[in-house]
């Protein structure tokens, strides 16, 4: 794959992808966490490459991690063929958690965190890994202290990968995630203060996937009490008023919205960081 990849791709992602193998391939072996995203994917499937069977994939299920996601994750993992292994992620039981304080990522990337520190140490891996990139320092990201704390390496960020750099290089080696929608796990749908409840995780859960079910990629169901505020891809705003708005209203209010409003902004990432 190696010498494909090499031949189609610019000679400054070359050089990038060229750093990130070096730097993989000097840890001797580690433990990726691994949410089936592009970001991940992407370091998965170098380090799989650069490592085998030193290369361990480890994906977190709980109830903020639509199964759509988990399964896609274990498609991935098998079409990479590297090992991959899930487990469990209690950050609801967190109360600092459930509170969701502007730190709230802080607190679940902690847990999940020093779970891959015990694989890690199992399985005599010397280094954790996230997919960190160098766009990620503009964003506000509590978790980062976490990583830092508990001495998580972000390989990509090392390497000087953009998130564009990681559709490119995905692209080229032919991973289906080059052009996968971004996603954050389903507590980020929640204003800062608004506690998080496994109930209210659940019917966000349940209105995102029943309008993916008609065709929506590009989507946020923002939680703000009787009211569910849909953001989508700019291109997607006409499908949901003019050709689907009575169908996108019932499935919303099907899981337990009493009102339906499209955010005209449309989709961006971080947009509950606005109020920060």
């Amino acid at each position: 794959m190696t010498s494909r990849i090499l031949s189609g791709i610019a000679p400054e992602l070359r050089h990038k992808y060229d750093t990130l193998r070096e730097i993989l391939t000097g840890m001797g072996g580690c433990v990726i966490g691994f949410s089936g995203g592009v970001d991940s994917t992407l370091l998965f499937a170098v380090a799989a490459e650069c490592l085998a069977q030193r290369a361990l994939a480890v994906t977190a299920t709980s109830a903020t991690y639509p199964q759509r996601e988990l399964d896609e994750a274990r498609e991935l993992a098998e079409r990479i063929g590297g090992r991959h292994r899930v487990v469990v992620s209690e950050e609801l039981d967190i109360p600092e958690f459930q509170e969701n304080p502007s730190n709230r990522c802080y607190y679940c990337k902690h847990e999940l965190f020093g779970k891959l520190r015990a694989i890690a140490d199992q399985e005599g891996l010397p280094h954790i890994l996230d997919g960190t990139n160098i766009d990620d320092r503009s964003d506000h990201r509590p978790g980062r202290q976490a990583a830092e704390e508990i001495g998580v390496r972000s390989p990509l960020e090392e390497a000087g990968f953009t998130k564009q750099d990681i559709r490119d290089l995905s692209r080229a080696m032919d991973l289906p995630t080059w052009d996968k929608p971004a996603f954050a796990c389903l507590s980020s749908r929640f204003p800062y203060g608004t506690a998080i409840t496994a109930g209210r995780v659940h019917q966000v859960g349940q209105a995102e996937e029943s309008l993916r079910e008609l065709g929506f990629r590009t989507l946020r169901v923002r939680y703000h009490g009787d009211v569910a505020r849909l953001e989508l891809g700019p291109e997607e705003f006409s499908r949901a008023v003019e050709n689907l708005r009575d169908e996108v209203t019932q499935r919303v209010k099907a899981a337990g919205f009493a009102y339906v409003a499209l955010d005209l902004q449309g989709y961006r990432s971080g947009a509950m960081n606005e109020v920060l």
